[in-house]
């Protein structure tokens, strides 16, 4: 097994974020496996077959890649297959009603992101992802970025993007998921309304057309994650114009923060994990928390992340580590519900 690269934690301001940030983590510098049994005895001969993993995305977007480099890395070291169920839509709700009415039998796992936590912030009666669902790992951590075009000719940058919006009335156009109350469209409230841009937000569940939007000229920028359009940033199709985190990270040293643009305002970041149902046998719980956590120490997985850009933070939370990230996470989306006058039931 080899050893990674985490780089040093952003500092923030607000405890509530540095508590999102170091919940679960160890201390950063060389990452080193902290699951140290390289295998454990299946209990009851569980599991004798495939297991399934329910994906509540596309198989283009961010949760489908992350779900089949986990799903390769847990097969790797235990020899047991994983199934991949893609059920997009409503911003991982369809996936997560999918999920809960799977049998509790450990058979069935889920991917899921911060959605579930902002959901579940936004109504209660929405599954609680730290107490309906056991967290088996959270495995990736980021932040997020605004793109463009980088054959754009109308704007550059971030000072001449704003210009352009500015100048169109409304008619700009940004791609963005659907679900209101979202990590996404909560932090482009904030962006908007600290820039005073008025933008168009083009609706998309799926990365792939998402992505494709942007490409295609159907939209004029995309705010997603780093890691999900690496392809696209190596490619010298899309280029970042606003980065959504404190400091510069030093892969992005030259696209401006929306702290420098003087956006005050804390950044809610993405992760994404793999949980299995709070009613599984817990003998089967076990076996599943070492084969997930484990399969995030595989050089697969690793290598995965790396490419990702999934250094910048560390990733890696246990199931303690995760619910503390969740509990965390869901407090601060309340917080934020309350100061954008939306109801919370």
């Amino acid at each position: 097994m080899k050893n990674y690269k985490v780089s040093k934690l952003v500092k923030f301001g607000f405890t509530t974020v540095i508590g999102l940030l170091m919940a679960g983590a160890g201390t950063a510098g060389t990452f080193e496996c902290k699951v140290k049994n390289s295998s454990m005895a299946k209990p009851a001969g569980f599991p004798s077959r495939a297991l399934t993993m329910i994906v509540p995305y596309g198989p283009a977007g961010g949760s489908g890649q992350v779900s089949s480099a986990m799903a390769e890395a847990v097969t790797g070291h235990t020899g047991v297959n994983i199934n991949r169920d893609h059920k997009p839509g409503g911003s991982g709700t369809v996936g997560m009603t999918a999920y809960m009415s799977a049998p509790a039998d450990g058979y069935t796992v889920l991917e899921h992101i911060d959605d579930a936590s902002s959901a579940h912030a936004l109504d209660s009666s929405k599954p609680n992802p730290a107490v309906d669902l056991i967290p088996l790992v959270t495995s990736q951590v980021t932040f997020s970025q605004i793109y463009i075009r980088t054959n754009e000719t109308r704007y550059n940058d971030w000072a001449s993007f704003v210009k352009y919006v500015n100048a169109q009335n409304g008619k700009s156009t940004i791609a963005n998921v659907s679900k209101e109350g979202s990590m996404e469209r909560v932090t482009m409230k904030f962006i908007t309304e600290g820039a005073g841009l008025k933008i168009q937000q083009i609706s998309f569940d799926k990365g792939a057309p998402r992505y494709g939007a942007l490409l295609g000229g159907q939209v004029d920028a995309l705010f997603e994650q780093p890691g999900d359009v690496r392809k696209f940033l190596d490619a010298k199709k899309f280029k970042p114009i606003l980065t959504v985190f404190n400091e510069r990270p030093s892969v992005f040293a030259d696209v401006p923060t929306h702290k420098e643009m003087g956006y005050n305002f804390e950044p809610l970041l993405r992760f994404r994990g793999f949980f299995v149902n709070a009613k599984a046998p817990s003998d089967r719980v076990k076996w599943l928390q070492w084969a997930f956590q484990r399969a995030y120490c595989q050089d697969s997985y690793q290598k995965f992340n790396d490419s990702k850009y999934m250094g910048v933070i560390d990733s890696y939370r246990d199931t303690a580590g995760a619910k503390e990230l969740i509990t965390s996470t869901i407090a601060q989306y309340r917080e934020v519900y309350k100061a954008m006058g939306l109801k919370l039931k």
